[in-house]
């Protein structure tokens, strides 16, 4: 056979195979699931989608390298038992939990999963992490506030209210560490510092709320303490509106309260610790241990004055507040 003849029949051998172009090894895609424990409104989304833009700045798409399964519990301790049970089976890469009680039920769920927390007070006498510089085991993350924080609340209520005579700390225990206890230590003290008297105010359900603002009320020169935790966001409305009704001056744990028409609040921007916590469910999805990051602690802090409420309680918010105040709303 002539040369020419050869090369024009392997060119056509070769014409007659399919070669993909552009052959590439399949795309490996990632799961991650979060748990949040309050329900799925525009504040969620706020958090969730902060999570997923910086996700996505490091380098993970949701619908090509990534999954993220999103479940919300409204609040609802046994929902979030079975949510937790439920991201556990879907087997995630990681989880990302928010709030203490979401990290318990995700830990009953799964000792082997890495998770990472946000909104956490008390992750060591919660028993998530052995230390924070070492988690050890299998959870990390993202504390919220130090227990010292409802102390600085009283702190804040005698400054706008100096007459200040009772003030109640308003929770539910099964949405705070230590059932109320990690913040009533420096609430107390703040009190007995500040000589007004101390009410515990522990809530359940929409009428204990009710009662207890309607009893609050009721106390002159009262105010009130609205402890960080699930079910108080998830019925935050209903205690603006009871606190209006009553006339009850309240220092808030998160923005949104003072948005939706509370007087004050004071606590760390919730935004900012679910960017930070992209960074490390990031890591780990490329193989890094949670035992091997270290838990961090709140680097950004926001108080928010509604000037309005304020009017209408007849309040007149002292200046050295404002100066520090990230938004005012007037």
């Amino acid at each position: 056979m002539r040369r020419r003849e050869f090369i024009t029949l392997l060119g056509g051998a070769l014409a007659n195979q399919t070669i993909p172009a552009n052959a590439q090894e399949p795309v490996r895609v990632r799961t991650v699931g979060v748990l949040m424990g309050f329900a799925n409104d525009a504040d969620a989304k706020a958090r969730t989608e902060a999570f997923q833009q910086d996700l996505e700045r490091e380098g993970w798409s949701v619908g090509h390298n990534l999954r993220i399964e999103y479940r919300y519990a409204e609040g609802d301790s046994a929902r979030m038992q079975a949510l937790a049970k439920e991201l556990v089976e879907l087997k995630p890469d990681c989880i990302l939990g928010q709030s203490t009680p979401v990290i318990t039920a995700l830990r009953q769920a799964t000792q082997t999963i890495p998770i990472v927390f946000v909104a956490v007070s008390d992750p060591i006498g919660s028993g998530f992490v052995a230390s924070m510089a070492r988690p050890v085991a299998n959870i990390t993350g993202f504390t919220v506030l130090h227990a010292s924080t409802a102390g600085k609340y009283v702190s804040m209520l005698k400054d706008i209210v100096p007459q200040l005579a009772s003030v109640a700390m308003m929770y539910n225990a099964n949405s705070v560490p230590d059932p109320g206890t990690f913040f009533s230590g420096s609430f107390m003290e703040a009190a007995a510092q500040y000589k007004v008297r101390l009410i515990i105010a522990e809530v359940n359900d929409r009428s204990e709320i009710e009662n207890a603002v309607k009893n609050l009320g009721t106390e002159p020169r009262s105010g009130l303490v609205v402890v960080p935790d699930n079910f108080m966001s998830v019925h935050r409305d209903l205690i603006i509106s009871l606190t209006a009704q009553f006339r009850i001056p309240a220092i808030y744990p998160y923005r949104y309260f003072a948005e939706a028409g509370g007087l004050v609040s004071y606590g760390v921007d919730a935004i900012d610790q679910f960017r930070r916590a992209s960074q490390y469910v990031s890591r780990i999805l490329r193989g890094a241990k949670p035992a091997d990051l270290p838990v961090q602690a709140p680097t950004k802090f926001e108080l928010v004055i509604n000037l309005r409420t304020a009017k209408n309680l007849g309040l007149v918010i002292p200046k050295i507040l404002l100066a520090g105040a990230e938004q005012v709303i007037e």
